[in-house]
Order: C-alpha cells, then sequence, then structure tokens
C-alpha cells in the first residue's frame, strides 16, 4: 500500500532561477543527472515566449524579451497543473534565431520529479506557488555577462553589438526590477552557479530524500 500511495503521490516540482548566465541550466541538468534513477522533466520557461507572427523579425528584435509579460506563464503554470494530475503536455518550441515559436511542440510525460528553469518564474506569483523547492542561483554580473555573450553568439546567432544594445536597455534594468527581488522566494540560494558542487550535492541529497518520503 505505501508503494502505491508513492506511486500515486504528486510530483516533486523544483523551480531554478537566476539572472541571465547564472548558471541555472547548468544546475539544473546536474540536478538531471544526479537523479537518474527517478523520472525526471525538466521544463525551460524560455520555451514559452510569445509568439509574435504580427511583426517583422526587425520588429521582433527590439521587444522587451526580459519582462514577465514576454512569457506565456499562464500557459506553463496550466501545463504544471496537466503534469501533477498526470496528464502529458505539448510544451511548445522556440526559435532563439527568428524569435518565433516553431510548428512544432515536445511531447512531455507526467514523472515523479519536474524541474523548471528561468529567470523570471519566481516574479510570477501564479508559477511561484506550484513550486515545493525554490532554487536561486546567485552568480556575480561580470560573470554572468560574459557567459550570455558567449551564448548569444554561439547558439543564438546574435552579433556582439546587439548583444551589448539589448543587455543595456532591458536585461540589466529587467533583472534589477524583477529578478533579483525575486530571491527573497527562494528556499536555497547557491552563490557561484553549477560550480558550487557541495550546494548542488546537498540539493540533490534534500530531494532524494524527500522523495523517499
Amino acid at each position: 500500500m505505501a508503494a502505491e500511495s508513492r506511486l500515486h503521490a504528486a510530483p516533486l516540482v523544483i523551480g531554478i532561477a537566476g539572472g541571465t548566465g547564472a548558471g541555472k541550466s547548468t544546475i539544473a541538468r546536474t540536478v538531471v543527472a544526479e537523479l537518474a534513477g527517478e523520472s525526471v522533466t525538466l521544463i525551460e520557461h524560455d520555451h514559452y515566449y510569445r509568439d509574435r507572427p504580427d511583426l517583422t523579425f526587425e520588429a521582433r528584435q527590439l521587444l522587451n524579451y526580459d519582462h514577465p509579460d514576454s512569457l506565456e506563464s499562464e500557459l506553463l503554470a496550466a501545463h504544471l497543473d496537466a503534469l501533477c494530475q498526470g496528464d502529458a503536455i505539448a510544451r511548445p518550441n522556440y526559435d532563439f534565431v527568428h524569435h518565433r515559436r516553431t510548428d512544432r511542440t515536445t511531447s512531455l510525460e507526467p514523472t515523479r520529479v519536474i524541474i523548471v528553469e528561468g529567470i523570471l518564474i519566481f516574479a510570477e506569483p501564479a508559477l511561484r506557488e506550484r513550486f515545493d523547492v525554490k532554487i536561486f542561483v546567485d552568480t556575480p554580473a561580470d560573470i554572468r555577462v560574459l557567459r550570455r555573450i558567449r551564448r548569444d553568439m554561439e547558439r543564438r546567432g546574435r552579433q556582439f553589438d546587439d548583444i551589448r544594445r539589448q543587455y543595456l536597455k532591458t536585461v540589466r534594468p529587467m533583472h534589477e526590477a524583477f529578478v533579483e527581488p525575486s530571491r527573497r522566494f527562494a528556499d536555497v540560494i547557491i552563490p557561484e552557479g553549477g560550480n558550487n558542487r557541495v550546494a548542488v550535492e546537498m540539493v540533490v541529497e534534500r530531494l532524494r530524500k524527500a522523495l523517499r518520503g
């Protein structure tokens, strides 16, 4: 009976937030790897950027992608509810080169652990209240901006001047307005991002205990 109740128990939902380039994805992937014996789903908030087919590519380039309104968080909240109820979801896929959602979705099945990562997930009350564990990754700004430059140039086809313009115009002010204040909602704060192996191991052990319980 105990084994059956654990099988049908609500999944453990973990939120991992922090500034751009903080190391959220590294920590999320590490936690997934460490919990390899469990069934784990990883959801990136970035895939829920609103689609704007009504705008030209040039106009989409100028949008503020660091404001909470740029993301369809209500859809992510609905998807988390569905997964917690045992239903599969069709997660959108976002093309960061063209600033559009693609025509294809990714099917995600319910699992015992759901990890959600994104810069603004704690700034949204509807998402925040759905997390059983909230982790904030705290990394110095100079390291974060260097990581963002590298990522955007290597993986998203951006030019340095465009990255600099976006950082100064929206990324930094939105971080100060929404991301940094949201750290007060965290249960755990991990300094130095994915390089803090001790903190990551402590988080993983805490999750293992919760799953065993």
